[in-house]
């Protein structure tokens, strides 16, 4: 099914201004949902999380690549993250001028002395992509980032597939509406918590979420502890306020806070440097990185994640390290890759700096930054590359192929925004989990999609941003 067969409908103005009425209740109705920006930190007042009317066309080969890859780069995180000598040598010039990432890896070598307290890792991440155009008009997939601390959305898009279907349906368009595919990224994200809540073995401990400040998007994360709930397992939510003034480590190294032992520390917050307002935030977060409480992620892990990490991946050779006697596993995540270029001082990041300089639409200026909203784009680059060019502030960043996706055309539907057609280009991300015991993979699976999509007019920024809304592929 083409692009076309919806086409018509988003012509029908009238019908259009039903549907999105209709949406709107069936979006409170299947609880995707949102806290509304005035009053972020109490459900009194919600609203729907923003999404777009119909789903978008996803061409079902590079929908199942990203699927089937996604398994191969959790071993792959989960590798790097073991990789001292890597790390040290692939972060080795960012640290040197980017005090985020500094403070990070200095509790990644304080750890690393003192020796790793849990034997049992556990990851949730989340690979982005976006679809590149060829020449030939077909669309090749490729890796924007992969999240490893933090990754949103699990709980949300769980609950948008049966929106889409009703709205088809309503539409007119059953057979659309039955091709929307089932998603249940919550459930196999508790399913891995859950593994490595066992594996801790003690059933009065809690699983702690590590909540933000604001906390807008709380629904998305009550629908994976409720998944964790129905297990029998539970949970709380606290803030770096909170460990800073009730955690504590006993003898053993067990975690306590507000006197609860804690089996699994699920970080939600901590990815970015405003998350630590104080020093004392940083001594919470070395706390918990020393303590026998499973980590999601652990420090190096969350290492591993780094932009810098990514560009470094891209090298020939690198993969080939982590992947030995897997030539078709090195070919299966290299196909994903977009090129990507070094800033570090010296020939190669000299070379770098000539050719954003002299086409700077063709490429993005990442920094080592998670959240979204934090890239550079056109002439923007041309304004950082120019001031920081031949001093070392410039390898704070690395430089990326900008991806060119085909845009659709769709509705998007966000709180007191007018209702029309946009331009739409779209973001296709994977969840992945892993749980390891010592040398042991115990669990490794891909647990569902999230396809978000933004008008084309805006560069960079994610849902919690306010830029993308949620939006559920429709393959073709």
């Amino acid at each position: 099914m083409a692009q076309g067969s919806l086409d018509e409908l988003m012509m029908n103005a009238a019908l259009i201004e039903e549907l999105a009425e209709m949406a709107k209740d069936e979006a409170l109705l299947q609880g995707v949902l949102m806290r509304i920006q005035e009053t972020p930190n109490s459900s009194e007042l919600v609203t729907y999380a923003p999404f777009t009317l119909f789903p978008s066309p996803v061409p079902k080969g590079v929908f199942l690549q990203a699927l089937a890859v996604q398994t191969h780069y959790n071993t792959l995180v989960d590798k790097i993250s073991q990789d001292t000598d890597f790390l040290q040598e692939a972060l080795a010039s960012t640290i040197e001028v980017d005090d985020f990432t500094a403070r990070l890896f200095r509790i990644h070598q304080q750890i690393l002395k003192e020796g790793r307290s849990q034997s049992v890792v556990l990851g949730l991440n989340r690979s982005d992509y976006m679809l590149d155009q060829r020449d030939d008009k077909t669309s090749s997939l490729k890796q924007i980032e992969i999240n490893t601390i933090a990754a949103s959305f699990g709980g949300l898009s769980s609950r948008t597939p049966d929106l889409h279907r009703h709205i088809l349906k309503v539409a007119g368009r059953l057979e659309e509406s039955q091709r929307i595919l089932d998603n249940k990224p919550a459930a196999g994200l508790a399913r891995a918590v859950a593994k490595a809540w066992e594996l801790y073995g003690s059933e009065r401990a809690v699983v702690m979420f590590l909540v933000e400040e604001v906390q807008r998007n709380i629904f998305d994360q009550r629908y994976i502890e409720s998944e964790l709930w129905k297990r029998n397992i539970p949970t709380t939510r606290k803030r770096f306020d909170d460990v800073c003034k009730t955690g504590r480590l006993d003898q053993n190294k067990r975690l306590f806070v507000d006197g609860k032992e804690v089996a699994v520390v699920y970080f939600r917050n901590g990815y970015m440097p405003q998350n630590y307002v104080s020093e004392q935030c940083w001594d919470a977060r070395l706390m918990m990185e020393r303590s026998l409480a499973v980590k999601c992620p652990d420090i190096s892990t969350h290492l591993a994640g780094t932009k810098k990490v990514q560009q470094v991946l891209a090298r020939p050779g690198v993969l080939e390290k982590f992947f030995p006697d897997q030539p078709q596993v090195v070919e299966q995540i290299r196909a994903t890759f977009a090129g990507l270029y070094t800033l570090d001082m010296g020939p190669d990041g000299d070379k770098t700096v000539a050719m954003a300089l002299a086409s700077p639409d063709q490429f993005v200026l990442k920094p080592q930054r998670e959240g979204g909203g934090n890239n550079i784009y056109g002439s923007e680059i041309c304004h950082v590359l120019e001031g920081a060019k031949d001093n070392t502030e410039r390898t704070a960043y690395i430089l990326m192929d900008k991806i060119n996706p085909i845009p659709v055309q769709n509705y998007l539907l966000r709180r007191d925004a007018p209702l029309k057609i946009n331009n739409c280009l779209s973001e296709l991300g994977v969840f992945g989990t892993y749980v390891r015991q010592g040398r042991d993979m115990v669990l490794n699976e891909c647990v569902g999609h999230l396809l978000r999509t933004k008008s084309s007019e805006h560069s960079d920024g994610g849902v919690a941003a306010g830029v993308a809304v949620l939006d559920n592929p429709l393959l073709i």
